[in-house]
């Protein structure tokens, strides 16, 4: 087997998580929450989403140190709970995460270039490729570069949300809210928090890329709750600022809700740095979703769960570049056929499955010696999480993921049953 080469360290990893998170979350996801839990509903369904994260990022950081190696779920499930588990944990991260990927491009075409969005997204794709196939040094080295504009742009905003508006206003975020999420109830919550959890899924990227990353077994537990962390705090901040300044009913209907926040307070100059820094953090999400999904598919085709071509890693750069550029032609070609940015639910529920099988191979690794942390405790909350998040997703969302699912299963089946009768391998 052909093996990637372990440079990533601990700030290496926590950069690439974030710029994995912080694209999705903030420019992305707080309207569809909005609308679908109102003010304060907003805050309480940040804070469960973030806390199912924090489960299954604990459970990820175990399993990652214990299985140091590309594929994240995909390796953990097939090793510990058996192939079909890891099939399906990995059969659903590479279609749902595609499909992210798509949405993600197509929204860097409608800030760049609206008119030609997606001219822009397949130029978008062919420079992230470019910048993967270099190595995992020059994907993390642009990451911090991209990551850097992203928090510059967000500092900004945060700083005239806050100082633009009268104090008594952001205080009264709470009353403002309140009465939208009384409405909504606790299903509005849940549906939003199911959403909410699209933004946190990039810490997994950290485990996804395991084999890359130096000392595993003191890297990823360290970074992974890192990286979550600052992005929890970031999120909560903006969605606070974000839900003063424009309330509830205006950020659910908004396009660009930070964009909407500099004109509100009266600087619609500032509105073009907003979404230039929007662009800009959606390519580090492009950046880090494609390289996720690249080593999935480098661990798939290892083990023969895809075609074994995809398990090809380059001599002189160290990438699984069949992987990446299979990959980007998906990608580009789902960008020119259609508009996927409405699916952040289908991508969610994937995601979600993805996770409940992290919590349920993480439950079979028993107690660590010697850790505070209650971590099979952890392990049982995150799986409930999850599944319960997972179906108060909207039900075209829930039957999407649940229609990708079953395709992957029959694939799957039909492949044991050719390998049985060919004496597989």
């Amino acid at each position: 087997m052909e093996r990637l080469v372990r440079r990533l360290g601990v700030a290496d990893a926590v950069v690439i998580g974030l710029g994995a998170m912080l694209g999705a979350g903030v420019f992305v996801v707080f309207a569809p929450a909005a609308a679908a839990a109102g003010g304060t509903g907003v805050l309480l369904a940040l804070t469960l989403a973030g806390f199912v994260a924090l489960c299954n990022a604990t459970s990820s950081a175990r399993l990652a140190a214990r299985y140091p190696e590309s594929g994240g779920t995909y390796v953990y499930g097939r090793e510990r709970l058996g192939p079909f588990a890891g099939f399906l944990a990995g059969w659903g991260f590479v279609v749902g995460k595609t499909a992210s990927c798509a949405a993600m491009a197509l929204t860097v075409g409608a800030y760049l270039w609206p008119g030609r969005a997606r001219l822009v997204a397949v130029v978008a794709i062919a420079a992230v490729t470019a910048v993967n196939l270099r190595g995992v040094g020059k994907t993390a080295l642009a990451t911090k570069v991209l990551v850097g504009v992203v928090l510059g742009v967000l500092s900004l905003v945060a700083v005239v949300g806050l100082t633009g508006f009268a104090a008594e206003r952001i205080g009264d975020v709470g009353s403002v809210g309140g009465g939208v999420f009384s409405d909504a109830g606790g299903a509005g919550v849940l549906t939003a928090a199911g959403l909410l959890f699209f933004a946190f899924a990039g810490y997994a990227r950290i485990a996804t890329l395991g084999e890359e990353v130096r000392d595993p077994g003191r890297t990823i537990p360290r970074s992974v709750p890192l990286a979550l962390g600052v992005v929890l705090a970031i999120y909560l901040a903006l969605a606070v600022i974000t839900l003063g300044v424009l309330g509830p009913d205006r950020l659910a209907a908004s396009a660009a809700p930070l964009a909407d926040v500099v004109t509100s307070v009266g600087l619609p100059g500032l509105a073009w740095v907003v979404r230039v820094g929007a662009a800009v953090a959606v390519i580090g999400v492009l950046l880090s979703l494609l390289a996720g999904v690249g080593r999935t598919l480098l661990a798939m085709g290892r083990r023969r769960d895809l075609p074994g071509g995809l398990a090809a890693v380059h001599r002189v750069h160290h990438v699984p570049y069949r992987a990446e550029l299979a990959v980007a032609v998906v990608v580009a070609a789902v960008v020119l056929v259609g508009d996927v940015r409405g699916a952040i639910g289908f991508s969610s529920f994937t995601v979600l499955v993805y996770y409940a099988i992290t919590n349920a191979a993480a439950l079979t690794l028993g107690r660590d010696p010697g850790r505070r942390l209650p971590v099979r405790l952890l392990a049982v909350l995150g799986l409930v999480g999850c599944v319960t998040l997972a179906v108060s997703l909207p039900p075209a969302s829930v039957g999407a993921g649940l229609g990708v699912l079953a395709v992957g299963a029959a694939w799957y089946a039909l492949r044991r049953r050719y390998l049985d009768r060919a004496g597989g391998r």
